[in-house]
């Protein structure tokens, strides 16, 4: 865990989540293992090397999928169905609920806590799961890196949520799962939290000081 310059009577009092392994698990790998059919081998080659991270990540910067995947069906025709699969069956990326975690969520949000999100995410995949994780609606607010064409770490994007919310940053906790993530939301101000699985998040809430 990371926090920021918290003293004793300074409590952050606005909780902000990450939404992709903090919430709800999501790994290209589980789509691809069942297309490899277990052949994890196969799969990291894949990830490495045709449906990489860089690529996806400007489907989060705004990119469309029509135009992600038509670029690199031009570059890799050979593996034009494996490509599709990424748009197509996208929702088999996703691992389901971390469901400690929406618990928290919740548990907050009965308590009456400012909560944000700020997700690296492309918009139309997080309309589609808006539908399908209904808890999402319990945030006052939730900054979509693919709508304001900015991702995290960029210290613009924090700063997005900041200014269209009214918000003190010295107020807020950050919650991701990234080291990056975390020093970019400690850059403009916030405390934060990095989460990995296993992690008491009411725990290290509780020693950021909030009343959990």
């Amino acid at each position: 865990m990371r926090t920021g310059e918290k003293g004793p009577g300074n409590a952050p009092s606005v909780v902000v989540f990450d939404i992709g392994n903090v919430l709800i698990r999501w790994d290209p790998r589980n789509l691809y293992r069942t297309l490899f059919e277990g052949d994890m081998a196969r799969v990291e080659w894949f990830l490495a090397n045709i449906c990489t991270d860089a690529w996806n990540l400007e489907q989060d910067r705004g990119r469309s999928f029509t135009e992600a995947i038509a670029e690199r069906i031009a570059r890799f025709p050979d593996w034009e169905a494996h490509i599709r699969a990424y748009d197509e069956r996208w929702v088999e990326t996703l691992g389901g609920a971390i469901a400690e975690n929406v618990a928290l969520l919740a548990r907050l949000e009965r308590m009456g806590v400012p909560l944000y999100a700020i997700t690296n995410y492309s918009v139309e995949k997080f309309a589609l799961t808006r539908t399908l994780y209904p808890f999402l609606g319990t945030f006052r607010g939730i900054v979509v890196s693919g709508t304001e064409r900015l991702v995290k770490p960029d210290p613009r994007i924090y700063q997005v949520l900041i200014d269209r919310h009214a918000l003190d940053p010295a107020d807020c906790v950050f919650i991701d799962d990234s080291h990056a993530n975390v020093r970019g939301a400690e850059g403009v101000g916030m405390a934060a939290i990095h989460y990995s699985p296993g992690l008491d998040l009411a725990k290290a809430l509780r020693e950021l000081g909030l009343p959990l």
